[in-house]
């Protein structure tokens, strides 16, 4: 089994989230490809991920003297926070849903494909699942007007908060609109893996792919009531895993860190 699961770009904005966020520091290449090998990341594939990441503007480089530092861009500053939001703000387990949903119908013309496809992309990234046609539900109050409007279709979209009546079987319909079951993979691949020792004894690596392993089981997660779904749904137990591991090897990883990382 590989040290980590998770690509080396995602790794590196586990690193950069955790050390340079908020921070306004640049870190020295060298000490970046100093924590890649940590995580088995060759030199070579470190720095080509480097240079890729400035190219999709992930990572803004700059040379002082000899040497060469990364720094955050706006957009990766964003998804950042975005992901630190998803992590400890809205996490993976809904127990105090208030029953509302957010409900988008929309309309488009049959020629719209891409249209279609990237307002169903948006709709599936934020929690929707389709019910019928063009009916797609979210739980909870969801911001479906600005998906509309940034893509330009207000025209052609409605949306409504709503409660279920009680004709309404709310599990069975949650299980039409949700791939229960490949949600549900994604929390045990993370079980599999960090339920139990750590795979990685140095803490900073584990922590990184900690991180960036857990990111990928929640990241499309749309936080589904847990009274509607199934029993001994695997988010619960692989949410108490990560805290208790995050806990325990945040500080370990901190000072690794403080030793490797060159800042300026």
């Amino acid at each position: 089994m590989p040290l980590t699961e998770a690509r080396p770009q995602t790794l590196l904005l586990m690193l950069f989230g955790d050390f340079v966020l908020d921070r306004d520091v640049r870190v020295f290449s060298g000490s970046v490809i100093d924590v890649c090998a940590r995580l088995g990341i060759s030199s070579h594939a470190a720095r080509s991920t480097l240079a890729r990441m400035v190219g999709r503007d992930l990572l803004r480089r700059q040379r002082d003297g000899r040497r060469m530092y990364f720094g955050l861009t706006e957009r990766s500053t964003a998804l950042l926070r975005d992901g630190r939001t998803r992590i400890w703000g809205t996490g993976a387990v809904n127990d105090h849903w208030d029953g509302t949903w957010t409900l988008l119908s929309f309309s488009l013309p049959e020629s719209w494909q891409r249209q279609r496809h990237d307002l169903r992309s948006q709709l599936a990234w934020s929690g929707f699942g389709p019910i019928q046609g063009g009916l797609w539900i979210a739980p909870g109050q969801v911001g479906a007007e600005q998906i509309v409007s940034d893509l330009g279709l207000e025209a052609h979209a409605r949306v409504f908060h709503a409660r279920a009546g009680a004709l309404t079987d709310i599990g069975a319909m949650v299980s039409d609109a949700y791939d229960l079951a490949g949600l549900a993979a994604r929390y045990d691949d993370f079980l599999a893996r960090w339920d139990g020792p750590p795979p990685l004894a140095d803490p900073l690596a584990a922590r990184l792919a900690l991180m960036a392993e857990w990111l990928h089981a929640i990241r499309r997660d749309p936080r589904l009531p847990v009274e509607h779904l199934p029993p001994d749904w695997p988010a619960v137990r692989a949410q108490k895993v990560f805290r208790e591991l995050e806990a325990a090897c945040a500080e370990p990883a901190r000072r690794v860190a403080g030793e490797i990382l060159e800042t300026g």
